[in-house]
């Protein structure tokens, strides 16, 4: 293994200099080739393991990697069974007995969705004032890159890094099903980590580095309503025959406040820690209205509450519920004066960063199947629930090194905020390893529009966020 000097601090400029260098050389192309595949996780879609996406994408990736001069580098793409395949790579320490880091990304995608602006596509990648457009860029395909690029900066001029572990999975998007085994499978070759670093988080702007505090958890299921064994026609059934949809809400009703979208069951609400409510407060000072406004509503649209500390908290920390599909409803075109026998709508709850997945789930399925209305058959089938993430306080020397970095690279203060998306994998971690330090970052900032349409890399942030965790990782190693 090549020996390295133990330095207390990377030169930023030549630091930069290789990110830059590797970003446009070598990075930016592989994200081309890696958006323009279909890869769409498991639960989008069932023919994965047939049509080989997920393959093809992983191709991309381990060929990137392989061209890489990385000293002390081994690479495994894992595949058990029936399972998604989990990419397992190891960089050496540049000392021995240097303490271990865990790198953690994403490789599958949502479905493409509707609404590209013309000249986008999904899988047509497109450049743009900086921003690479295409699915999964920014959610998460970047992530190995930046990972492995960091590492290598610090190669470059000579100073120590820990072991570092990346994992990248394959189904993150489907709620992580097979990491629980893979992890169990490689925990002898994991190691015990005490710094865990994500890089499939947001930031509230793209002017410094923003660590995720907490991330909300997720419960997902389809609600079904049948009130009659065929359609029939409205004009002789309505007024005795129930409508199905109308059940439906009646039935969500139980759940959420139609007027003003509260979820209702208290026990579905936790109370949020102080120290996170002052958080949100500082935030807000920072972010101002882009709490609410970097979100694309029509003209003549307002946002959810009256005050942006409530609308944050709302984000990070209360229950909300978004009805993201629907089957049994024809197209407009071919929908005539029937009377539907059922009404199905996909459900995506998501909960407190503190409340357990399974536990919301039982909640939610109890609540809506039971008393149906008209005897109606109510069935609420779940299809996945996991569990949020709280952040354990940032210990001195790795509070110190994120706001060194940042101040270094973007000339601003480090950030905080509770993300209202959800990472399944950080909850598990934090189980596993309750002695480690997490750095929960990422580039999904205002309008990246992840699982939307017209997503975007933003390829100066996602330079600096090289360069920050490049830092952070020089100060690990003298931890």
């Amino acid at each position: 293994i090549k020996r390295f000097l133990i330095r207390n601090e990377a030169d930023t400029a030549k630091v930069a200099q290789f990110v830059e260098k590797t970003w446009e050389e070598t990075i930016i192309p592989a994200l081309h080739t890696y958006i323009a595949i279909p890869n769409q996780s498991p639960l989008f879609d069932a023919q994965w393991r047939e049509n080989g996406l997920i393959d093809q994408a992983m191709k991309v990736l381990t060929e990137w990697v392989e061209a890489q001069k990385v000293s002390g580098l081994r690479m495994k793409v894992h595949r058990e069974g029936d399972r998604t395949p989990l990419l397992f790579i190891e960089v050496e320490p540049t000392t021995a007995n240097l303490p271990t880091v865990l790198l953690y990304g994403h490789m599958d995608k949502q479905p493409p969705f509707q609404g590209w602006h013309e000249g986008l596509d999904p899988y047509k990648p497109v450049m743009r004032d900086g921003k690479l457009y295409g699915r999964g860029g920014a959610d998460d395909g970047y992530a190995v890159f930046s990972a492995l690029t960091a590492i290598m900066a610090l190669q470059e001029q000579g100073i120590a890094h820990g072991r570092c572990v990346i994992l990248i999975e394959a189904c993150e998007e489907s709620g992580s099903f097979d990491l629980p085994f893979y992890i169990n499978h490689l925990k002898s070759e994991i190691g015990i980590p005490n710094l865990i670093v994500c890089l499939d988080s947001g930031a509230g702007d793209y002017s410094r580095m923003w660590l995720t505090t907490s991330l909300r958890g997720m419960v997902v299921g389809d609600l079904s309503v049948q009130i009659s064994t065929e359609g029939v026609h409205s004009g002789d059934a309505s007024g005795i025959v129930a409508d199905s949809f109308r059940i439906a809400r009646h039935v969500l009703s139980r759940l959420e406040d139609p007027e003003t979208g509260r979820i209702l069951p208290p026990e579905l609400h936790v109370e949020i820690p102080a120290a996170r409510i002052a958080q949100v407060e500082a935030t807000v000072a920072v972010m101002g209205d882009e709490v609410w406004n970097k979100f694309p509503f029509v003209p003549g649209a307002r946002p959810v509450g009256d005050a942006n500390v409530e609308r944050a908290l709302n984000r990070a920390w209360r229950p909300q519920l978004a009805v993201t599909g629907a089957a049994g409803l024809p197209p407009l075109a071919s929908a005539g004066n029937v009377l539907r026998p059922s009404t199905t709508l996909k459900l995506s709850l998501r909960i407190p960063p503190s409340m357990p997945g399974p536990a919301a789930s039982a909640v939610v399925k109890a609540l809506l199947e039971k008393d149906p209305p008209y005897g109606a058959k109510v069935v609420y089938e779940a299809q996945k629930s996991g569990t949020g993430w709280n952040s354990p306080a940032l210990a001195p020397w790795l509070s110190a090194a994120a706001e060194d970095a940042c101040l270094k690279f973007f000339g601003k203060p480090l950030a905080f905020q509770g993300e209202g998306g959800s990472i399944p994998f950080m909850g598990m971690l934090g189980e596993l390893y309750p002695q480690a330090q997490f750095i929960i970052t990422g580039v999904l900032g205002p309008a990246s529009n992840a699982h939307g349409p017209n997503e975007f890399l933003h390829i100066p942030f996602a330079k600096n966020i090289t360069n920050c965790v490049a830092l952070i990782l020089a100060a690990h190693a003298s931890s």
